[in-house]
């Protein structure tokens, strides 16, 4: 079987500092996915670009602010960002086509499944997917933004052998190297803590959205998801393939998970929690390590105003975030059985439907 590698590339490698694309780096790319194909691989692209395309043609100065502004210039831009594409790859003979996904296509499993459906089809006839944010019709509440995170569901989605961001930053360093030129390049990272968060800046670039930090969490996700996630830059002809030979210009980011199931892939990353509860140390361990359901007696706190069936974040009592779930009762009932035993639970409250706050089913854990 091929082995599936999802690329993404963001709009500072595609555009010039003032907006429009860069005909020449897209002619790179082109040849670079190329060069997979004739090694054997199977690509896939997540791009981003519409709007720095667009916002020049359309006839304004900078890069639009307004909601409105923003879904004009994508209009134009991912008709001129497709154009070049499609050129770029038919040189190599490659065939490409375009879609486009909003991030309430991920929330919905139906129509999740007909995107992995469609997807699978263009892959099966070696048509090379280009997937971009519908940005003419994403509202900011629900955007993905930087496609970052895109890249990584898709990744999960399609169960890709590797994830490649490739941005203007060769990795990710103690420090930013812009600033202290004896900042040390971070080639291998096992584990996503906090700590590696905390030397991830913000935005790099002006013509993007993203910076190392929504980088990070889209690792976050590909490791979560199964997938091994490379975060680099890519300049001479080979290096994409060198990535995938260990030699990438970049950081390696390992995975100690399987696939995740598209159930459990909505629940940690884009469901919206309600509430929050805090849980003792042997909760926190039959969660994390026991594989096992949250029972009353293990809550100590409940926070928000979540009713049954609702998502909702769960804490240890340092407020280390341990993972999200499906929440069994409403809040009023979980502030009356905080620390029951289950049999007290049933004298308590006379209809109980079920023992468990949340069930090991309904739950994701999102500590490493």
């Amino acid at each position: 079987m091929l082995r599936r590698i999802v690329v993404k590339i963001g709009s500072s490698s595609l555009t010039s500092p003032e907006g429009g694309l860069n005909r020449e780096a897209i002619a790179y790319f082109a040849a670079e996915l190329a060069a997979l194909y004739t090694a054997g691989y199977q690509p896939l692209l997540v791009t981003s670009g519409a709007v720095a395309a667009g916002f020049r043609e359309i006839g304004y100065a900078e890069r639009p602010k307004l909601l409105h502004e923003k879904q004009a210039a994508a209009a134009v831009g991912q008709a001129l960002l497709m154009q070049s594409y499609r050129e770029a790859l038919a040189v190599h003979g490659i065939l490409s086509a375009q879609v486009l996904l909003t991030r309430s296509d991920f929330q919905n499993v139906k129509r999740t499944g007909n995107a992995s459906m469609a997807i699978e089809e263009l892959l099966k006839h070696n048509v090379l997917p280009i997937i971009n944010e519908n940005d003419t019709v994403s509202i900011d509440e629900l955007k993905f933004g930087d496609n970052d995170t895109l890249s990584a569901l898709v990744a999960n989605l399609l169960k890709a052998n590797q994830l490649i961001i490739l941005t203007d930053m060769d990795g990710l360093y103690t420090e930013d190297p812009r600033i202290n030129p004896a900042a040390v390049r971070i080639n291998r990272v096992t584990e996503i803590t906090d700590e590696i968060y905390s030397i991830a800046g913000g935005a790099g670039s002006s013509v993007g959205t993203g910076g190392m930090r929504s980088k990070l969490d889209a690792a976050k996700i590909g490791a979560f998801g199964g997938v091994p996630v490379f975060i680099g830059k890519v300049n001479q002809p080979g290096e994409l393939l060198a990535i995938l030979e260990g030699k990438g210009q970049g950081t390696y980011f390992e995975t100690h998970s399987g696939s995740l199931p598209r159930k459990k892939q909505w629940l940690g990353f884009l469901s919206t929690p309600i509430g929050s509860l805090e849980v003792d140390a042997g909760a926190e361990e039959a969660l994390i390590h026991g594989g096992r359901s949250l029972l009353p007696v293990g809550v100590r706190k409940a926070l928000g105003h979540f009713h049954a069936g609702d998502v909702v974040e769960v804490h240890n009592t340092e407020g280390e975030i341990l993972g999200r779930g499906v929440v069994n009762y409403d809040v009023e009932q979980m502030q009356e059985i905080l620390g029951l035993l289950s049999a007290d639970v049933v004298k308590k409250i006379n209809s109980v439907h079920r023992l468990e706050v949340i069930h090991r089913d309904e739950w994701i854990s999102l500590k490493a």
